[in-house]
């Protein structure tokens, strides 16, 4: 090789050296380019072929080495659409070839980078600093699930978010075992539970099928009357119907022809012959020279069949009975009067009424607040995306504490007019019975229930599936008597303008909406490469496929951080210390020239 050869292998060291220089200068110009990959320098030595003893140290060359698996610092950033790659991967994405009618066309070339930081362009295109344009797969914004398999370019238009209509509420919640309603009292059994009777004619809210209520007695008591003695004293059941002045007799007698009317049957009045007739007979008589108020009570017993009574201070109870409802008038106000009674009186009995029409009107709209508890709302939707208040209610309709064959049982309401005057329905009942044990826990199990296109304030909803789920209901003691509503969520959303994205650190493109709504747009799918440190460079940070480096496959093991940006992997003070080390490799091989020079022209000074 000789004195020449040390001469070109010390250039070809230069020349190498100088490489180094350049790559050890873009590194450290690029130390704050985003996810910039910095280009290490590989020396490969040059041995001639020769004889085991004469073997040489050969020239050498220099060659690139990317470091393209090599991460850079995650950084946070206030811009939502930037995001980084936290491990292996890389963003698929395509540069334009041209423009047209300031459309971007594609070359339909995909590359690859690790460069994040991608915004929103007019046009809706996601596009990093480098003029690259991100690809990922779309996602149906309803099902939230991936349409197709390979990556596109992404846009994302200002449309506007179609209106979903409302198809379910998930619905769960406490119902206080005794409710406080505004018409209870607990001395009272049952004064908690929803009663049909506070209900208007025809209308019983509760479910439909749910059979009429069985009749009671209720009654009715007079004011407390005296009689006629010198001292007047409380009337009694012995006082006397018609007497003379100071004696034990009402204040303004019955005479002889009066009648009493009770229930259509009529008690006649008269002077002489006795008590005669029976109510089974339809006719009683009542002899006003002995008939007394016990005698009067007794009949008006027989046609209800429920005894009357007189309290010690005077004043007569009487009771409808369970056959019909009491009604009485007289011919003789003033004697009725002095029963304590003013004509006609008036009494329905308890119960009865019509079987379960399960709505409420507005006339009864008062008793059913007094006997239910609020159950919590949630705004719904229709297929326009106009929004209504769907309110609820429960109420209490049977317990467990009344005896033998009976069990808490409860009803749910919506409410459908909040304006509900008259015959209009205010509130319709769901038609389900809610039947707890002593547990607390629901038997048996209503899973869900269905409202069959609820018209509320006018709105007229889709179907809508009220879904409770096997334990979402209880009925467990609450100090309050309120119903705790743990959950009420519903599906639907009014038509909404797209505002803005965000990066999810699911790797999601999510589409933030004026309505509120947050959804997934698309899902961005990192690329990987078995050799990716043998993908060829191009400008701004982007790749190319080579042999080398194999195709792109999808099983990329990095995760998408979202408001953030990979920053270079360039680390200054390496550069510096390789910049040294280089610069004084270059000066020796400067040195090993000149003694090269040297000795040529000390040889050829032999010459001379």
């Amino acid at each position: 090789m000789g004195i020449f050869g040390a001469l070109t292998t010390s250039v070809a060291g230069m020349r190498a050296q100088s490489f180094a220089l350049e790559n050890i200068s873009g590194n450290i110009a690029n130390s704050q380019t985003t996810a910039f990959k910095r280009i290490d320098t590989s020396f490969l030595d040059l041995i001639p072929d020769g004889g085991a003893n004469r073997q040489l140290a050969g020239s050498v060359t220099a060659q690139s080495r990317s470091t393209n698996n090599v991460q850079g610092d995650v950084q946070a950033s206030q811009v939502s659409t930037f995001m980084a790659i936290n491990g292996d991967g890389f963003f698929s994405v395509q540069k334009p070839g041209g423009f047209s009618d300031n459309t971007p066309v594609f070359d339909g070339v995909d590359r690859y980078t690790r460069r994040g930081d991608f915004q929103l362009d007019k046009q809706g295109y996601l596009v990093n600093g480098a003029g690259y344009y991100l690809m990922g797969i779309p996602v149906d914004p309803t099902t939230g699930n991936v349409v197709g398999s390979t990556p596109q370019v992404l846009q994302f238009q200002s449309d506007f978010l179609p209106a979903q209509q409302t198809t379910k509420v998930d619905y769960r919640a406490n119902l206080a075992s005794y409710p406080l309603t505004t018409a209870h009292d607990k001395a009272v059994p049952g004064s908690e539970l929803l009663r049909p009777s506070s209900f208007s004619t025809g209308h019983n809210p509760l479910a439909i099928g749910t059979p009429a209520p069985t009749h009671t007695d209720a009654s009715i008591t007079g004011s407390a009357q005296s009689n006629k003695l010198a001292t007047p004293t409380a009337i009694s059941a012995t006082t006397l119907l018609a007497g003379a002045a100071a004696t034990n007799s009402i204040v303004n007698n019955f005479v002889d022809a009066d009648t009493i009317t009770v229930n259509g049957l009529t008690i006649n009045f008269h002077n002489g012959g006795g008590h005669t007739g029976s109510a089974a007979a339809g006719t009683l008589d009542l002899d006003l020279n002995t008939a007394t108020v016990g005698d009067l009570m007794n009949a008006i017993g027989a046609i209800t069949g429920w005894p009357a009574s007189i309290s010690t201070g005077g004043a007569i109870t009487l009771h409808t009975g369970t056959a019909a409802d009491l009604s009485i008038s007289s011919t003789n106000t003033a004697a009725l009067g002095s029963l304590g009674f003013t004509s006609p009186v008036s009494q329905a009995r308890g119960g009865g009424g019509t079987p379960g029409t399960g709505q409420v009107v507005g006339n009864d709209l008062q008793a059913f607040l007094d006997e239910s508890i609020a159950g919590g709302a949630v705004t719904a939707f229709d297929v326009a995306g106009s929004p209504v208040n769907l309110q609820f209610r429960w109420a209490k309709v049977d317990s467990a504490s009344l005896g033998s064959g009976h069990a808490d049982k409860w009803n749910l309401f919506y409410q459908v007019n909040a304006n509900a005057t008259g015959a209009q329905v205010a509130w319709q009942n769901v038609n389900t019975n809610f039947t707890f044990g002593a547990n607390g826990q629901m038997d048996p199990p209503v899973v869900s229930l269905n409202l069959t296109a609820p018209s509320i304030n006018g709105v007229t909803l889709g179907d809508v599936s009220i879904n409770f789920g096997a334990g979402g209901l209880t009925q467990f003691a609450d100090a309050n008597g309120n119903v705790q509503v743990n959950q009420i969520e519903q599906d639907g959303f009014p038509a909404g303008q797209l505002q803005s994205v965000s990066v999810s650190d699911r790797g999601r493109i999510v589409g933030n909406y004026s309505n509120g709504r947050n959804l997934d747009l698309a899902e961005i799918q990192l690329a990987s490469f078995n050799g990716p440190n043998f993908l060829k460079r191009v400008d701004g940070g982007a790749f190319e496929v080579t042999d080398e480096s194999g195709p792109a496959l999808s099983n990329a093991s990095g995760r998408i951080v979202g408001s953030s940006l990979e920053g270079s992997n360039t680390d200054i003070g390496d550069e510096f210390t390789k910049l040294i080390v280089t610069q004084q490799a270059y000066s020796a091989n400067t040195r090993v020239i000149t003694t090269s020079n040297q000795m040529v022209q000390d040889l050829l000074n032999m010459l001379r």
